[in-house]
């Protein structure tokens, strides 16, 4: 079992084997919030700070049969577990300063309704409940204040690209929101990924539950076949020079509704899987696309 899955399995041990849905994800953020590296990721979402890959988790574990839910919590199927009595005793699989950070988050938080914790996270994280429908509702004229000064506002029309390598799904959520993309162009041949929320049709439901506009764009991307053998950057630069020369020279027609979609948003990303710019083909897209006639704005790599 994943590491990760543990802490959950041990967060709810410690809460007689249930917990509401909006209170453990909460408690799970203040978790994640004070390790050194975080096991889990949030986005701003509708009752605030939210995790898509612990929600995953938690349904993979119900259907392996660990946890039970129902509409409003999930409960651990063991219930000896509750009582740290039976079989497994999640909390003593943890490593020591986790399972430190996890008492101290139940002793300080754990009595606290779920109102009560998403106030609490609004005020203290204010970027996670930028998105938050309850926020008008449970916090004063002052701390929701602060919530819209968290949200990001971008004036400058900007071409942004970003690869999703190396980083969770949420991390890449936050950083389209925190530069206020509005527009994400996916530029894959292929848009299929083995890591989770990546693939065309999940990325494309994600973006749409933060506000952000999904767009596939194939004919820019390099078949798979292409990519072949790639282990210098010698590789890659000899690659993207038949790209430039194949592809680059045929696609002008879509390099202008991207950059017509530009003119209309003001703020898209490209985006692909490389974490380098220097080893992907989007680099060579944007300079394509800044190099048109009508382009007069700022090309930045998230």
């Amino acid at each position: 079992m994943f590491y990760r899955r543990k802490i959950i399995l041990a967060l709810l041990q410690l809460f007689d084997g249930q917990l509401d849905k909006i209170r453990l994800q909460k408690l799970l953020f203040l978790f994640a919030n004070k390790q050194a590296k975080a096991e889990y990721d949030f986005i701003p979402y509708k009752f605030g700070c939210y995790s898509y890959s612990a929600n995953a988790d938690m349904m993979a574990m119900v259907t392996r049969g660990f946890l039970n839910e129902d509409a409003k919590h999930f409960y651990l199927k063991d219930p000896d577990a509750a009582i740290g009595a039976g079989k497994t005793d999640y909390l003593k699989q943890l490593k020591p300063a986790d399972l430190k950070l996890l008492l101290e988050v139940a002793s300080n938080y754990g009595k606290m309704s779920a109102t009560a914790l998403m106030k609490h996270t609004y005020i203290n994280f204010p970027f996670y409940a930028i998105k938050s429908e309850a926020s008008e509702n449970i916090l004063t004229k002052d701390e929701l204040e602060k919530v819209i000064e968290a949200k990001p506002n971008g004036s400058k029309t900007v071409l942004f690209t970003i690869g999703y390598e190396g980083i969770s799904l949420e991390e890449y959520l936050v950083r389209l929101l925190k530069n206020d993309v509005k527009v994400l162009v996916d530029v894959r041949n292929n848009p299929l990924s083995m890591k989770y929320g990546f693939s065309k049709s999940q990325l494309k439901k994600y973006c749409a539950s933060l506000g952000i506009e999904y767009v596939h764009i194939p004919e820019v991307g390099i078949q798979s076949d292409q990519r072949q053998e790639l282990n210098t950057q010698s590789d890659y630069d000899k690659l993207f020079a038949v790209y430039r020369k194949n592809n680059l020279t045929k696609t002008t027609a879509h390099q202008n509704e991207i950059l017509k979609m530009l003119k209309q948003h003001k703020r898209i990303a490209l985006t692909c899987f490389e974490a380098n710019i220097c080893q992907c083909h989007r680099k060579h897209l944007a300079q394509a696309i800044e190099n048109l006639p009508d382009f007069k704005y700022e090309v930045k790599h998230i």
